[in-house]
């Protein structure tokens, strides 16, 4: 027992390389993720307090957890047993199918990454392109609703930056976890979207089995109380003006609430811009017919270089106003109880309604409905139309003061001259007709508030109903 005993050097090396894994893996790795997720633990306590709406214990379940009670729910197996069957295929195939899909779903959220790093990141991504304005349609509705309730923010879809946007002024109430498509994938961007708690989605995905994944998710997340933000356009509005809205997570959410559960509360939330920062790849996107933005990385990175130089010679300028508007709170219990049958398609109309009616009114798409409306003018006579306008919109939230119609006019008409979409003939204002159509996609997002005038007709109407819904994500 005490002889000595010669080992070459190599594997003494390796012998103790394998004593010190194993012991990490057996005493230290244990102890330090003890010991961080403690810390994590009481920093959360901490930041619930300073909170409206404390972050859900459902969005600190790690996400390896999360996936296994995804992919073991009743009616992901049942759907997995289901689909193996309809295809042909062993069950543990489809199982592996249900897993990748619950791999892809499942967001992995941080709350140090979100609010650290992400609603600084969109406070100051905000305030340096936009300035930025907020209203809420009733003071303190927000603070009424049932703490235990399930608050789903529902929004129309003008620009990528209202994620961003959004992101920076819900901040001091809760963490939102989004539903994003498949533009997000991408490596190493998709691991900070999961990092806020946002999950994919596969938006033209007709797979029953990953709709049925999917639909567990949005379930469990429902009644988990976890703080959702939704477009129920399901995408970017490519002519600027309210889409028929979308079925498919709005059904899911309607089928995952437990009636002698938590309710659900839909907060309408509309946006607006003076400037869209990817307008232009959306008329290219809606004269082509498609929705493949064809946005090259290397333009993007010009893009920026192009505003950091301008930043640095003092010559930058931010786009003009971005506004949200935060409408009266609907529960779905109290909506639910009105309606005979399935209430998602009502549901839907109603909430579209509610984001129409308060889509905020801003000067550059004032300017572009004169224009568009009245053809060229002089910029006293903008002013006169927009006076008009802003003192007959008591419904509309107005972003600015009515007894300064005359400097939203002159903002307007200052932004549109500085992209070269009017230029000045005779003293008056008129549209480049190559570019009619962006000066089109600014004032038809506010088309349907402004009132007739001038024998010129009615504004436009809410968004179709009825067969005009997709039953799609």
């Amino acid at each position: 027992m005490t002889q000595t005993v010669e080992l070459p050097l190599w594997l003494f090396v390796l012998i103790l390389g394998f004593a010190a894994v194993t012991f990490a893996s057996h005493f230290l790795f244990p102890s330090v993720r003890w010991f961080v997720r403690r810390r994590l633990e009481r920093a959360v306590a901490r930041l619930n307090q300073r909170l409206e709406r404390p972050i859900e214990p459902f969005k600190l379940i790690r996400r390896y957890d999360m996936i296994q009670r995804l992919i073991h729910d009743p009616q992901v197996t049942q759907a997995a047993a289901d689909h193996a069957r309809a295809e042909g295929i062993p069950e543990n195939v489809a199982f592996e199918q249900v897993r990748r899909y619950a791999r892809e779903i499942v967001p992995g959220f941080s709350a140090f990454a979100y609010f650290s790093f992400a609603a600084r990141a969109a406070r100051l991504l905000s305030n340096s392109i936009y300035d930025v304005r907020l209203a809420q349609q009733q003071p303190g509705a927000l603070s009424d609703i049932d703490p235990e309730a399930t608050v789903v923010f529902v929004m129309n879809h003008r620009s990528n930056m209202d994620y961003v946007l959004v992101t920076y002024l819900a901040a001091r109430r809760s963490a939102l976890s989004y539903a994003v498509g498949e533009w997000a994938r991408v490596w190493p961007l998709s691991r900070l979207i999961r990092a806020m708690g946002a999950y994919f989605i596969r938006r033209r995905s007709r797979n029953d089995l990953y709709r049925k994944v999917l639909a567990a998710y949005v379930g469990m997340a429902t009644r988990g109380g976890s703080t959702q933000a939704m477009f129920p356009e399901g995408g970017l509005s490519l002519d600027g003006a309210l889409a028929a809205p979308r079925l498919g997570l709005l059904k899911y959410i309607v089928e995952a609430r437990d009636p002698k559960g938590r309710d659900v509360v839909f907060v309408p939330v509309a946006l607006n811009y003076d400037r869209v920062l990817e307008d232009q790849i959306l008329q290219d996107a809606a004269r082509a017919g498609e929705r493949r933005f064809k946005a090259r990385i290397g333009v993007v990175a010009l893009r920026l270089l192009r505003q950091l130089w301008r930043w640095l010679t003092g010559r930058y300028r931010r786009a003009g106003r971005a506004a949200v508007t935060v409408g009266a709170p609907l529960s779905l219990s109290g909506f639910a109880a009105t309606q005979a049958g399935d209430p998602t398609e009502p549901l839907a109309q109603e909430l579209m309604a509610r984001i129409s009616t308060i889509v905020p009114v801003l000067p550059v798409p004032l300017v572009a409905a004169a224009l568009c409306r009245h053809g060229p003018q002089t910029r006293a006579e903008i002013e006169a139309q927009v006076q008009k306008w802003i003192t007959a919109l008591p419904v509309a939230r107005l972003h600015l003061p009515p007894q300064e119609a005359c400097k939203a006019a002159g903002e307007g008409v200052e932004h549109l001259r500085r992209r070269k979409l009017v230029t000045c003939e005779d003293d008056r204002l008129v549209p480049d007709p190559a570019r009619l159509g962006l000066l089109e996609f600014y004032a038809n997002s506010i088309r349907h508030l402004l009132p007739a005038d001038d024998g010129c007709g009615a504004g436009d109407a809410a968004p179709a109903k009825g067969n005009a819904a997709s039953a799609g994500l």
